[in-house]
């Protein structure tokens, strides 16, 4: 969206009244419709094809967009608060880069730093959806351009010359006498007593010198050095690790303890206290609370899912299952039918849940990576009858999300906790915890019907069923986070984000995709894609599936029926890359699927080893299965602000596409999952990593940036389905494929909830070196 009078390059932005240069934006972009294109059987768009969820995130964010400042201090570095979570995505990155184009600074002078949680965002304050980039692109451009041109005319006042015979580079303002002002000598210069609003003019894409261009992290030195602050990092005065005694069952509740007077007198052990998710410990170390946990005598009440097991979920869901309506077969026409069953998966952030909490009479103060942090402070307000005003929420960067961190689960406990002690306290989740208490992607169906004729697809429908996510952090504030807890109001919210998040990429003539949720009594959340990866998954081994019966290879296939010519330009990108059709040895084979995501698309080629020499690989205490041997991915995000970093999003996107097709799930077994560590979860490993990995990042193709940060997982999960049922030579219909299979593993008991902490590291690595269970045979 452009401004009234105001050219197609040009925006508004504001100088802030400041003692030094303060600058902000005021406009946004809004999102533009995608193109349609013609087809034999024409699809209508669906929803998410002309506004998405992240349009929705984007419109959202543009009404405080002018909150979002740039200052300039007397050193001549650019600082900005970014209102967005850093979970490793590398987004100060990219924002720096923003800044460092429009306002001719070195990225080693621009200091991006995390907002603490700001009510006054309103919905600007929210990390998900890939939205980050997309949403502030032109704000911080704008603001980084109006502190440009304010140098500018501050230089021209001090040198007597006209702003049109200066220029800016590297910090400095240029004179063609030759004189020149450092940006640090011009930042009081250019202050204003006043705001005041001013137009400015952004760089065309041909004139970018930064952004465009690979660069490496700006926060890598610190985080390869040990020096990066996270959240347990975070020096609070009297602020000891505690950690929380939990139930056997997901969401049991206490009925009693029976040793709490001994509990706290065991070695380092400060207090004890009920809170409603457990019994917390206070100690001197983390050693001496896990000790402490694992001596509570606690009994428990009943959970939400207590008896509950995969058949049973499975069962609800079966009965949940909207209606197909297009009849399977007549005379002329023919059907693809297939139901597919997804299981629960672990967000598995490697950093666990934690926070630091100091919570005194009448006010609050919580440090924790969060990416809803004005819901975290509003409902942490809540719960301590404090008004919001009197809870400070700090956010630190965080080790890992994909998710998980839109919650703040463990910022309200340690909150509870610090008031019950009164004392403040430095939470961690066990590793166990997060596993079995903490936040999964829902177990979910899919139930597709394909009918075709005359070499054509006539329709396609989905009925996608899932075990109800939570949207309780809503769009980031809390009027929608209360409004997605209502009784209904979670259905309506789900329906919503589904219908903004799935769209299929092909023409098959009438699509209907559809959800229905069941069961909330499990703790969901979005994994680094909502609904996709299933949805995806599914219609992508249909496809190859109608290929087959219609005799056209499945890439041809493809091609024949994408909607859009970028679709259709990385799956040939992809397809040329990876050389698709080689021959191959029997047991092994390619797969390829291609997934459009907010206004971005991309293509996954993945060849997969099934061979029995790889699948029955012996390795103590794991699982190894079949081996993703090669994978070539092609990626256009319309524009690539940071093209490491985007290669650097791809290959975790396909870490994860290969794990929730081959191996990363979790069981459900009276009324807990087995799962409790990460020697449990079999997340892509070393031997299931594959030794051919190629990302193209296509050139730019609209100008400006699309959604990165999900978009590699759906499309990896298909093409390695793809891949494992051709190989194999049956599609595959339960995920991951090594869910019936017998454990890897001896699951861990959960009373106590908890393991001891490991004492034998020196003989482990010793067994690792001599190849014992650390081993890999890759």
């Amino acid at each position: 969206m452009e401004a009234r009078g105001v050219g197609r390059r040009t925006f508004l932005g504001y100088v802030v009244a400041a003692p030094t240069l303060t600058v902000a934006a005021q406009l946004g972009e809004a999102a533009v419709a995608p193109p349609r294109a013609a087809a034999a059987v024409p699809s209508p768009p669906t929803a998410s094809e002309l506004y998405d969820l992240n349009d929705l995130l984007t419109t959202a964010a543009l009404p405080t967009a002018n909150l979002i400042s740039i200052r300039i201090d007397a050193d001549g570095t650019a600082s900005f608060a970014l209102p967005r979570a850093e979970v490793g995505q590398g987004i100060t990155t990219s924002s720096a880069m923003l800044i460092a184009e429009e306002l001719d600074l070195p990225l080693e002078k621009i200091r991006v730093t995390l907002a603490d949680a700001r009510p006054e965002l309103l919905f600007n304050q929210l990390t998900g959806g890939s939205n980050t980039t997309i949403s502030t692109f032109t704000p911080i451009r704008v603001a980084a351009a109006v502190a440009r041109g304010r140098l500018l005319e501050a230089a021209a006042l001090e040198l007597g010359e006209a702003v049109t015979s200066l220029t800016t580079r590297a910090g400095a303002v240029l004179s063609s006498t030759g004189r020149s002002l450092t940006y640090g000598e011009l930042a009081v210069k250019a202050a204003s007593t006043a705001t005041e609003q001013v137009p400015v003019t952004l760089k065309e894409p041909g004139e970018f010198t930064v952004i465009g261009t690979p660069r490496r992290r700006i926060d890598a030195l610190e985080a390869v050095t040990g020096r990066k602050q996270y959240a347990m990092d975070v020096h609070v005065p009297g602020a000891l690790p505690t950690m929380v005694c939990r139930p056997p069952t997901i969401n049991g509740t206490v009925r009693s303890v029976e040793n709490l007077d001994a509990v706290r007198a065991m070695p380092g052990i400060t207090d004890v206290a009920r809170i409603p998710t457990g019994v917390a410990v206070r100690g001197r170390t983390f050693g001496q609370c896990i000790d402490a946990v694992r001596a509570l005598e606690v009994t428990w009440g009943p959970g939400t899912a207590e008896g509950a097991s995969d058949a049973t979920v499975l069962q609800k869901l079966r009965r949940a299952e909207l209606p197909l309506v297009v009849p399977p077969l007549d005379l002329l026409t023919k059907a693809v039918d297939a139901r597919f069953t997804f299981h629960f998966a672990s967000n598995g952030a490697l950093e666990p849940n934690c926070a630091v909490a100091d919570v005194r009479p009448g006010r609050a103060e919580i440090w924790a990576s969060l990416k809803s942090p004005i819901v975290t402070q509003e409902q942490i307000a809540l719960r301590l009858g404090l008004p919001p005003s009197a809870v400070t929420v700090h956010v630190t960067e965080g080790g890992g999300s994909f998710g998980r961190k839109l919650f703040s689960d463990a910022a309200l406990e340690a909150a509870e906790i610090s008031r019950a002690m009164g004392k403040p306290v430095k939470l961690m989740w066990h590793r166990t915890d997060d596993f079995r208490q903490g936040r999964t992607h829902p177990m979910s169906t899919s139930r597709v019907r394909a009918t075709y004729a005359l070499g054509n697809v006539l329709t396609y429908e989905q009925r996608h069923t899932s075990v109800a996510t939570d949207f309780g952090h809503g769009l980031g504030e809390v009027i929608t986070a209360q409004a997605a807890q209502l009784p209904v109001g979670d259905l309506t919210f789900s329906e919503t984000v589904f219908q903004l998040t799935q769209q299929s990429p092909y023409h098959f003539g009438v699509t209907t995709q559809l959800l229905s949720e069941t069961d909330k009594g499990f703790n969901t959340g979005s994994m680094r894609n909502i609904y996709s990866p299933n949805v995806r998954c599914a219609q992508e081994l249909i496809v190859d599936e109608l290929a087959r019966r219609m005799g056209r290879d499945a890439l041809a296939f493809r091609r024949a029926f994408l909607k859009d010519e970028r679709a259709r330009a990385v799956l040939d990108k992809a397809a040329e890359a990876g050389q698709w059709g080689r021959p191959m040895p029997a047991g092994t084979a390619q797969g390829i699927a291609v997934h459009p995501e907010y206004h971005a698309f991309v293509a996954v080629l993945a060849e997969i080893d099934c061979r029995p020499e790889t699948t029955g690989r012996r390795i103590p205490n794991a699982y190894t299965g079949p081996r993703v041997t090669k994978v070539v991915c092609a990626v256009d995000v319309g524009l690539a602000v940071n093209p490491r970093g985007l290669e650097a999003q791809m290959m975790g996107g396909i870490m994860d596409g290969i794990a929730l097709t081959l191996s990363s799930g979790l069981h459900l077994q009276d009324g807990h999952f087995l799962e409790g560590s990460w020697d449990n979860y079999f997340y892509t490993r070393q031997w299931n990593t594959p030794p051919e990995l190629e990302i193209i990042v296509m050139p730019p193709t609209t100008g400006k940036p699309g959604g990165a940060g999900e978009l590699a997982v759906a499309g990896a999960m298909a093409a390695v389905a793809c891949a494992y049922g051709r190989a194999t030579g049956a599609m595959p219909t339960r995920f991951p494929v090594n869910h019936g299979e017998p454990l890897g593993f001896e699951p861990m008991p959960t009373s106590p909830p908890i393991p001891a902490s490991p004492t034998d590291g020196l003989s482990r690595a010793d067994q690792g070196a001599s190849g014992g269970s650390g081993a890999s045979p890759a």
